[in-house]
């Protein structure tokens, strides 16, 4: 049997099914439950992702984190980990906030970075260097965290909102305006990371990109960034941006290419040697639990891209 749009009105177990399987798809990518799925404790070990960790070895434990699901994932944490949880700073897109006890949520715009937003950046990236060998940074990240933490660098908010607004209104791809975006700030391109480093970092990810590209996702603020400063330039020619993006922010990536500006951390640098980042959910895991749902409704389902 093949789903054709009439069915689900003429035959109404066709559409409760149908619903079944959109339920199926939704529910693997709840971030709450996506994040209890991936972080658990058992027997004094706390298992964050693919990794463990002897709880009574650890000092202390921080969350830090950014994006729009960021209150459900940082719920599920504390449902975890509880009073272990030393300090937590997570920001969200105004009107996602949620109650939380040891988790401070903060609200930031979306997608025009604010004030609030810069002022939740300089204060993710302190908690994370406040920690040490001996700590634990548990980042929680999704979909549009790149506008919610932001750390401008050389150039000023109004530069920044300037320039995310010509690159939206340009075309420019996710992946292009993340390019960009990391080359102006502090905190995306790994360099979350570098504040964190030489603390053990764990990611977590709800991505919100097409393939799950790591240092797309949110601008990936803590794992190694494959653009570069030509890449920058690369944008600015393609769209004709020149004249339309702020002086000081052609000024830094001119100054990028030129190799005045160090360029973001890549793979390979030694603040990455004590990170690692875990997909808890993304348009896979959803496409994937929908063929699953269909076949024990006993269609025969197949995931084509």
């Amino acid at each position: 049997m093949a789903f054709e749009p009439s069915i689900l009105t003429r035959n109404p177990m066709a559409r409760r099914r149908y619903l079944e399987i959109m339920q199926a798809a939704l529910d693997a990518v709840d971030p709450y439950a996506a994040v209890r799925a991936h972080l658990r404790v058992t027997d004094g070990t706390l298992w964050a992702g693919e990794r463990a960790f002897a709880l009574n070895k650890l000092r202390r434990i921080v969350v830090i984190g950014a994006g729009k699901a960021g209150a459900p994932m940082a719920r599920a944490v504390e449902d975890v980990l509880g009073d272990a949880i030393a300090a937590g700073l997570v920001v969200v897109k105004q009107g996602h906030c949620a109650p939380t006890a040891r988790i401070e949520i903060v609200e930031a715009s979306h997608p025009i970075p604010d004030e609030a937003g810069v002022a939740a950046g300089a204060r993710v990236l302190d908690l994370a260097a406040s920690a040490g060998a001996d700590d634990l940074v548990l980042a929680l990240i999704s979909g549009g965290g790149s506008a919610l933490l932001e750390a401008p660098a050389g150039i000023s908010l109004a530069d920044l909102q300037a320039m995310t607004d010509s690159l939206l209104a340009c075309g420019a791809t996710i992946n292009e305006i993340n390019c960009l975006r990391k080359h102006m700030s502090r905190v995306k391109g790994g360099q979350l990371a570098r504040a964190a480093s030489p603390a053990a970092l764990v990611t977590l990810v709800l991505s919100d990109v097409v393939g799950s590209p790591l240092d797309v996702i949110a601008s990936g603020p803590t794992v190694p960034d494959s653009s570069t400063w030509a890449d920058a330039w690369a944008v600015v020619e393609k769209y004709a941006l020149a004249e339309a993006l702020p002086a000081a922010v052609m000024a830094r990536v001119r100054a990028g290419v030129r190799g005045e500006v160090p360029d973001t951390p890549k793979a390979g640098n030694p603040i990455f040697d004590r990170a690692t980042t875990q997909i808890v959910g993304d348009n896979r895991v959803a496409a994937l639990a929908a063929c699953r749902r269909a076949q024990e409704l006993g269609y025969h389902a197949l995931l084509l891209t």
